[in-house]
């Protein structure tokens, strides 16, 4: 039985830069162990699988996999599925698809140059929640720094979720920032105190080595999900984003974010982030990027037919 996929790397608009995502076109019939044992097969940090949706209104239902678990929303799954399927849509192409999730019906709009689709921005499904996080020292021993190495005149640890959530942290520095490297010991310490292996966002301000165009800079971390370092992530800048804009001493705004992350482990990928706030509360939280296609195939299956697109 075989299934077609596409590769694509997602907030970058150069090859083997952003973060890579597998695609599987022809997912009808694919149990969830199934996909599970494909995602771990591709071996990246997320893989989508499409579906039909069960609404005809909307366009498809998306399943993600990370290579040890199913995720209900992601962001760069979103943005290179969208992406991916413009290449594949009969016309008319829609302005935007909408793809049924675990964590909601997620609305992604296509990113164009003229005619040529070159990206796609996702709406985060869920209003924004923020929980106060772990002791902050032991977070920055999770990430090989000591304590001082963290900002918190701003905002403490902080467990933020659009739709996934993230444990996230403010270094003081760019440099800090550049040091940090996964501590298995210390991150095992900090995942027995929250009861699950988190995923940690640390981020700071940009230095003159990152050169002009970001307003934040950002790693992730998530062992948890067999993923180290994650070089590009969408539903965590989500967050990010739009815990920035809670933090606005301004009740109603429009903030606008360009995140750089994955440029410490060679993968730069810049990331757009758009969010709105009215009456103190954060309201809709776009964030979206470019996508260069880099590969497709066939996986075969054991078993009989073909495939079912």
């Amino acid at each position: 039985m075989k299934r077609r996929f596409v590769t694509v790397d997602v907030f970058t608009d150069q090859m083997f830069g952003g973060n890579p995502l597998a695609v599987v076109l022809d997912s009808v019939g694919l149990t969830g162990v199934q996909m599970q044992a494909i995602a771990r097969e591709f071996n990246l940090s997320e893989t989508s699988f499409v579906l039909p949706p069960s609404d005809p209104s909307h366009h498809a239902e998306v399943r993600i996999f990370t290579p040890g678990q199913e995720l209900p929303f992601a962001g760069h799954p979103n943005v290179g599925t969208a992406f991916v399927l413009a290449q594949e849509w009969p016309e008319p192409l829609p302005e935007r698809f909408l793809f049924e999730e675990k964590a909601g019906l997620v609305p992604v709009r296509l990113l164009r140059d003229g005619q040529r689709v070159t990206g796609a921005e996702l709406t985060a499904p869920r209003a924004l929640e923020r929980h106060a996080g772990p002791p902050p020292e032991l977070v920055a021993a999770a990430i090989g720094l000591p304590p001082e190495a963290l900002r918190l005149d701003r905002h403490g640890t902080e467990e933020v979720s659009v739709g996934l959530g993230f444990l996230v942290v403010q270094l003081a520095s760019r440099a800090a920032l550049r040091r940090a490297v996964l501590n298995p010991v210390a991150f095992a310490e900090l995942s027995r105190l929250m009861g699950r292996v988190p995923a940690l966002l640390p981020y700071a301000e940009p230095d003159e080595a990152d050169g002009p165009g970001t307003d934040l800079q950002a790693r992730m971390f998530s062992p948890g999900d067999g993923i180290p370092e994650d070089p590009a992530t969408g539903s965590a800048v989500a967050a990010l984003g739009a815990l920035q804009a809670d933090l606005l001493p301004q009740a109603d705004a429009i903030l606008r974010l360009v995140v750089g992350q994955g440029g410490d482990m060679g993968r730069p990928s810049i990331l757009r982030v758009q969010v709105a706030k009215a009456a103190g509360r954060v309201g809709a939280v776009q964030v979206g990027g470019s996508c260069v296609a880099v590969s497709e195939g066939t996986i075969t299956l054991p078993g009989g037919g073909g495939s079912t697109t």
